[in-house]
């Protein structure tokens, strides 16, 4: 389950509706609760299913990351860019685009005749992650002063739909073929676009000025064929021409990218950010391995559990229900975590929260990679690390803005989520080219992710935990002047 941004839509110009709405927020907000629980079903559907997929396909467990990491390579670029375009055209009509692409991408995956396909459709549905932003604006515009409720509702129905979603996907596919179930997210959205398209209002203000398109282009070309080289090195050899093009012209789009991202007047993401006065790239760099190690271990962890014993000498064998109920009370803890976090960051700082949180997800991590021969213990393990992530989720949104101006917070929080989003694309791939690097040859001639490869998998996610608790405490020194100016503006690209 990918956790809520923060600081989606417009920042502080927003003004409070006048008491005449009110009534009439509640009805929309309740269709929007409604979209947010369709979202939380789809981001969590495919975890369960993810061995089906496999044999659908003929995919090794290793090229499965693939389910996880396009999506999110695809948020990194969508989700900036159509909370741009919300800004610039209007909040609902973005929102309804969004609806509608993530309709379209559900239909292609359910539908896909081969593993390529399937992955296209998973990356259009990336514009699932700019429902929140976009919704966000629209009820800080339309809510007045219910919104601050109004927010924590919404992602409340994330929270659920997804708890709800990866055990019904689990018990489902016991009854069901995988085309019929992949469609149920489908129609889902289709019900969310007639929903929005009806029942959700517009919002009023509107800003100017260019949008990034080339930026968005850039930064989606450069991951992608980063990406894919990275996951292919062991299969074609890193020394490969297709591996060391993918790199150089992966490597040359992204320089490229950040050139252009410190010249235009409205990029992308805002490097001043990260170079100036603000204070912000050391938790933006926290942000990064956090997010690396939540959205990287998600895909090896569900295809663990789903591994069968008698056949590979590891795993927990379990069913794709039983897949979905382990996976919900590890969902469970790190809803818990979201409420340690504050409390915890009020008592002993927001730092130290961070710091509480990746030494408990490290932990958590470490008893998984050394005891994972049976269920109980794999859960309990789950539910720790869970805990931790939890904590910092909840805790890292607060280092960020505490460092961050006072009139750049929105760039700030974009540059968390992008950085999360980023580097989780990253560690999905990487992850790839590690579990390839660990195979077992079944007696039927299949080739699996041995059981070193999992274990490879969850020590880098431990370290990754580790390294952000050092951070941390690196970044426990006085916050900048928050009224300081970022470094200088941007200079306008040459026509």
């Amino acid at each position: 389950m990918g956790a809520p941004h923060i600081g989606a839509g417009p920042d502080g110009r927003l003004g409070a509706a006048p008491d005449g709405r009110l009534g009439a927020a509640a009805g929309f907000v309740g269709f929007l609760f409604a979209m947010e629980l369709s979202s939380g079903f789809l981001q969590a559907w495919f975890s369960p299913v993810l061995s089906a997929i496999g044999e659908k396909y003929s995919v090794g467990p290793a090229d499965l990351n693939w389910v996880q990491t396009s999506y999110l390579l695809a948020t990194a670029v969508l989700v900036p860019l159509l909370a741009k375009m919300g800004d610039r055209y209007g909040h609902k009509r973005m929102l309804v685009v969004a609806t509608a692409m993530v309709t379209v991408g559900s239909i292609v995956s359910a539908l896909a005749p081969t593993y390529g396909i399937f992955i296209l459709g998973r990356a259009i549905t990336g514009a699932l992650a700019a429902f929140l932003p976009l919704e966000f604006a629209i009820v800080r515009e339309r809510a007045g002063e219910q919104s601050g409720k109004a927010i924590g509702l919404l992602v409340g129905g994330l929270t659920l739909g997804a708890s709800v979603g990866v055990v019904l996907s689990g018990i489902l596919a016991s009854f069901l073929s995988l085309t019929v179930l992949l469609l149920v997210p489908a129609m889902l959205m289709a019900f969310a676009l007639v929903v929005v398209v009806f029942f959700v209002p517009e919002t009023t203000a509107r800003t100017t000025g260019r949008l990034d398109w080339a930026g968005a282009v850039l930064l989606g070309a450069g991951l992608a064929f980063a990406l894919f080289a990275i996951s292919t090195g062991n299969r074609f050899g890193w020394s490969s021409s297709p591996v060391l093009g993918g790199l150089l012209l992966g490597g040359a789009l992204l320089a490229l990218w950040v050139m252009l991202e410190r010249r235009v007047a409205s990029p992308l993401v805002d490097f001043a950010m990260l170079s100036g006065r603000a204070g912000v790239g050391l938790p933006i760099l926290l942000a990064a391995l956090f997010g690396a190690q939540l959205f990287g271990s998600q895909t090896p962890i569900a295809l663990f559990v789903g591994t069968d014993p008698a056949a590979a000498g590891f795993g927990l064998g379990l069913t794709s229900s039983m897949i979905g109920l382990v996976l919900v009370f590890a969902s469970i803890a790190a809803f818990a975590g979201t409420f340690v976090g504050p409390r915890l960051g009020a008592r002993a700082g927001d730092v130290t929260a961070v710091i509480v949180g990746a030494v408990t997800a490290a932990l958590g991590y470490a008893l998984l990679t050394v005891l994972h021969s049976d269920t109980v213990s794999v859960l309990a393990w789950l539910v720790v690390s869970g805990l931790g992530n939890g904590i910092i989720i909840a805790a890292l949104p607060n280092v960020v803005v505490a460092r961050a101006p006072r009139d750049s917070v929105g760039i700030a929080s974009g540059l968390y989520n992008s950085a999360r989003t980023v580097a989780g694309a990253i560690a999905g791939a990487s992850f790839t080219a590690v579990m390839s690097g660990f195979t077992a040859t079944l007696d039927g001639g299949s080739v699996i992710t041995s059981e070193a490869g999992y274990q490879a998998v969850w020590v880098i996610c431990g370290l990754l935990s580790l390294a952000v608790a050092g951070l941390a405490v690196v970044t426990r020194g006085p916050a900048p002047d928050r009224d300081a100016s970022t470094a200088p503006a941007a200079e306008p690209a040459e026509a």
